[in-house]
């Protein structure tokens, strides 16, 4: 029975642990320390941009299709298994057009969605304001719309992922630091190892680390080979809350602009977000009233009904964000092909956990197809 362990417990390592579970045959533990979803997948707002991306082919395409395809039937799965309703808003994502966006990139993008068979449409200001009358801007023109892409809540996603791995044997630690990882005895016959990994609880044995730990992922892999190095890049949010619903009450989806979401919570709850705010030269990354000020009032400018509304909420968090390399880092350790690492995933952790999930499946159970 090989016995694997994952460590971390945001959405990667949750969807990891899943996938695996449905493994006969392996003893897989999971370890944070802290609760699942404490850190970079808490600081999420959930927009799955997958057909709506201009990502045609390559890497990037590969893994949007891939989660694209895995998540119709893991929400699903999940729920049956679990009993605990996850929370997807289904009526797509409409990006805005503005005046100066070349049209001719979207037909085209939009052509090969068709193609692929992803529905995409193309809106005039008409069609827009017959929709989505909540979206007064004289810079608008009209809107993309994917009524495949999805919204999905972070953190009951990343809970029932856990839950169901645990349902399906997955040993789960929470609260326990790792302190090292120790290579132990090198096997000829497949020139392996085995690992020990200490925590502030106990030290285990066991045949393949699985490092998905965001931003605490490059001191775990110190001592076995210095090769990643992952910065952080925060990010910040606002919910305000109106007296009545935006637009039609029965067609809410997720509205984005100039890299600026409006994400429906309910009838009268929206999420507006989310900054990007880089290190600075010392490393450190602290949030800026003044960013957050100005993706405010981009949503407003938008749909100015908003303005009307109370503000009830704010957070900030930091995405892992792989310095020197592609996001994300999926690949093995070098000289430790047992050691892998599944990080970096910037501000698509949530979009490309399953697709993740899968190709680490496949490097353990030797079908690697990435």
């Amino acid at each position: 029975m090989s016995r694997i362990t994952i460590i971390g417990a945001g959405v990667i390592g949750a969807a990891i642990a899943y996938e695996l579970s449905l493994i006969k045959g392996l003893d897989i533990t999971l370890i944070d320390e802290k609760q699942p979803a404490s850190c970079s997948t808490g600081a999420a707002l959930g927009v799955l941009m997958g057909i709506i991306s201009h990502k045609t082919k390559g890497r990037g395409w590969k893994l949007r299709r891939l989660s694209l395809e895995r998540y119709s039937t893991l929400i699903p799965e999940l729920e049956g298994l679990t009993g605990k309703k996850i929370p997807v808003n289904y009526q797509g994502i409409l990006m805005l057009g503005f005046r100066d966006d070349p049209l001719e990139r979207w037909e085209r993008l939009k052509e090969f969605r068709n193609d692929q068979g992803y529905p995409l449409e193309i809106w005039d200001q008409n069609e827009l304001l017959k929709r989505c009358p909540q979206v007064q801007n004289d810079r608008v023109v009209g809107a993309i719309y994917s009524p495949k892409d999805r919204q999905i809540h972070p953190t009951i996603l990343t809970e029932s992922l856990v839950l169901a791995a645990s349902k399906n044997g997955v040993k789960c630690q929470f609260g326990f630091k790792v302190q090292n990882i120790i290579p132990t005895e090198l096997y000829a016959s497949n020139n392996s190892q085995s690992y020990h990994i200490k925590t502030s609880y106990q030290t285990l044995e066991t045949d393949w680390i699985i490092i998905c730990a965001g931003l605490g992922s490059t001191p775990l892999i110190n001592e076995l080979q210095p090769m990643v190095k992952i910065k952080p890049v925060l990010g910040q949010a606002l919910q305000i809350k109106l007296n009545h619903t935006l637009g039609d009450i029965n067609f809410q989806p997720v509205i984005t602009g100039e890299d600026v979401h409006i994400v429906p919570v309910n009838e009268q709850k929206y999420w507006i977000g989310a900054t990007v705010e880089f290190p600075d030269e010392m490393g450190e990354v602290l949030p800026q009233s003044d960013l957050l000020a100005t993706v405010k009032q981009q949503a407003f400018s938008f749909c100015p009904q908003l303005e009307k509304g109370e503000i009830i909420n704010t957070w900030s968090g930091k995405r892992p964000r792989p310095d020197g390399e592609a996001a994300p880092i999926i690949k093995e350790v070098s000289n430790h092909p047992h050691v892998l690492l599944a990080t970096g995933h910037y501000r698509n952790g949530i979009l490309l956990a399953p697709a993740t999930a899968l190709i680490i499946r496949d490097k353990i159970m030797g079908s690697d197809t990435e």
